[in-house]
């Protein structure tokens, strides 16, 4: 079946695995992400197989992708920053706020994280699910919620990552981070330009905050404002 979806995008196998590679040369390693694991995943995840079939052949390119319901698919740079961000390592336990299509969510797992993702629009929550499944990411569990909650049953969390923009950070998401923990997040209004920021919570379960670089998030979506 695989070898039917590269078909129609135009790609095949060897060739998918040529851009992926390219991407993460050309687009992640020159701009100094450094981190061995996280390179290796971001080979290694077929980035091709989170986006609709229409833009398959554009996966690779250097840039966010709309996906369905309205939500995109973030640049393979912000993935890997974020990702490296975390300082998480194998066997760790993260909250992701925002599955969208589940590449983040793919990314995390291949590291050997396990991930619980939470996300509220039900039709992103299935098909990201399904095709998670598909790929043999068995270490990540969605489910659709509202993410400003968080995942109260399964905290505290080594870390948490929020891949849609919110002001100010969900207090929930502070709680259930582990002490010694990172949260990594955009902040910022929805209609203007975010900043990417690390927040670390010590033993006394203060917060401290470091900027990172400019980023540009779809807002987070509460439950209440859910049409």
């Amino acid at each position: 079946m695989r070898w039917l979806i590269f078909f129609l995008a135009g790609l095949s196998m060897c060739e998918a695995e040529s851009r992926r590679d390219a991407m993460v040369r050309e687009q992640i390693q020159a701009r100094g992400i450094t981190n061995a694991v996280v390179l290796a995943a971001m080979r290694k995840v077929p980035r091709e197989e989170f986006v609709p079939a229409s833009r398959r052949g554009m996966a690779f390119q250097d840039g966010a992708l709309p996906i369905e319901c309205g939500q995109t698919i973030s640049q393979p740079y912000i993935v890997a920053l974020m990702s490296e961000l975390l300082e998480v390592k194998r066997g760790d336990k993260v909250l992701e706020v925002g599955t969208g299509s589940g590449y983040q969510a793919a990314v995390l797992a291949e590291m050997g994280v396990e991930v619980y993702s939470v996300e509220i629009v039900e039709w992103l929550a299935t098909n990201a699910a399904g095709r998670l499944k598909r790929l043999g990411y068995g270490n990540v569990k969605v489910k659709r919620g509202d993410g400003y909650l968080g995942w109260k049953e399964h905290a505290p969390f080594d870390g948490i990552i929020v891949t849609c923009a919110v002001e100010p950070v969900p207090p929930a998401l502070v709680e259930q981070l582990k002490t010694g923990g990172r949260l990594v997040v955009p902040l910022g209004e929805a209609a203007e330009t975010q900043m990417l920021v690390v927040l670390k919570k010590d033993a006394k379960s203060k917060v401290s905050r470091r900027d990172v670089t400019p980023v540009l998030f779809v807002p987070l979506v509460r439950e209440e404002k859910k049409r």
